[in-house]
């Protein structure tokens, strides 16, 4: 088992991206959105290698729990009460493992076409997450993307890995096309890698509250077979933040792995639209819609008929309780309309 990774799939998500037809009740990753299997079972797909990786674990809602069994038979789940961000889910891991564990954690919604170039560049970063290090992959963009977080590089520290500079977030189109155009400049893709104690010394160093938290959930932990739950009277005050906002930008520690990689977050219905086959007319049509004298658009429905006409450039979908119809340049904007049906 030595030299082995051990994987960590966050699938605590709700995916509200893709409202209305990801929802917290039926997340992304549990759906079948850029293939016949879910994005969930394609993740899981990516890490089946045993001469590289360990048994994985998956973070979860404990709602998803039956769901995420069915899934993954055979994966040890940690059953979150409620999300609390990827730096807690991360650390009810770390917590979970002998702390010379290296980990490597991934996303349960992303896109990916071919893995084999993610796999070598996990062996280049091994060194460094051994060395302390915390590892994080940057793809080389193929364009200016104004969609995704990028990740600024300096020096060599190791061959295959160099210092991080920065994080940029999500920036305006111009920005973007200035990162790229250094040539030092990576999308952030929100994969990492790093020892459990390496990780766990730089939360409790930069979010106490978060590391402290957490150790205490997993000390008062329901454990039974192959399911870990939290205690969630101890997450009562754990602040609920992301893993970069919480560690990966403060932290001194931190390297990136280039790796050329076709990829995608899949954050946007734009993103589904960019991934999927056009017809003549440049749309993306689900069975049973139709796109007259339109061009350019995303049509999907799950509930009643959608007939466009005259229309460019949009996305509409329907589902049996909501219909979304949003120019592709606003698709980001999703999550306010996900939240608008929340409160109501």
């Amino acid at each position: 088992m030595e030299g082995l990774v051990q994987p960590i799939i966050l699938a605590g998500g709700a995916g509200t991206r893709l409202w209305p037809l990801s929802t917290e009740t039926r997340p992304k990753h549990l759906m079948q959105i850029t293939g016949d299997r879910s994005m969930l079972e394609q993740t899981l797909d990516r890490v089946a290698d045993e001469s590289l990786f360990l048994p994985p674990m998956i973070v979860a809602s404990d709602a998803q729990a039956v769901e995420i069994r069915t899934v993954a038979p055979s994966a040890e789940l940690i059953l979150e009460p409620k999300p609390y961000g990827s730096a807690a889910a991360i650390a009810f891991a770390a917590l979970s493992v002998p702390r010379d564990t290296i980990l490597l954690v991934l996303p349960s919604d992303h896109h990916i076409v071919n893995p084999t170039p993610l796999f070598a560049a996990v062996r280049q970063g091994m060194e460094a997450a051994k060395c302390g290090r915390l590892v994080t992959f940057g793809i080389e963009p193929s364009r200016a993307e104004a969609g995704y977080g990028y990740i600024t590089a300096g020096e060599p520290l190791l061959p295959g890995v160099r210092e991080v500079i920065s994080f940029v977030e999500k920036p305006d189109l111009a920005t973007a096309a200035a990162l790229v155009g250094s040539g030092n400049a990576f999308w952030n893709s929100g994969m990492f890698m790093f020892s459990a104690s390496a990780f766990l010394d730089e939360l409790q160093k930069h979010a106490p509250e978060i590391h402290d938290a957490a150790r205490s959930a997993i000390e008062g932990a329901r454990k039974e077979r192959s399911q870990i739950r939290p205690d969630g009277r101890a997450l009562n005050d754990c602040p609920t933040t992301s893993i970069d906002y919480a560690v990966m930008e403060r932290s001194d520690r931190v390297a990136v792995v280039p790796v050329d990689l076709d990829w995608s977050d899949v954050g946007s219905w734009a993103a589904i639209f960019d991934l999927a086959a056009k017809d003549g007319e440049g749309n993306v049509v689900s069975a049973d819609c139709w796109a007259l004298d339109s061009h350019g658009c995303l049509i999907r429905s799950d509930g009643p008929q959608v007939v466009t006409i005259g229309v460019k450039d949009l996305v509409v979908i329907a589902t049996a309780d909501h219909v979304l119809v949003v120019p592709k340049s606003e698709a980001q904007r999703v999550r306010e309309a996900a939240e608008l049906a929340k409160r109501r």
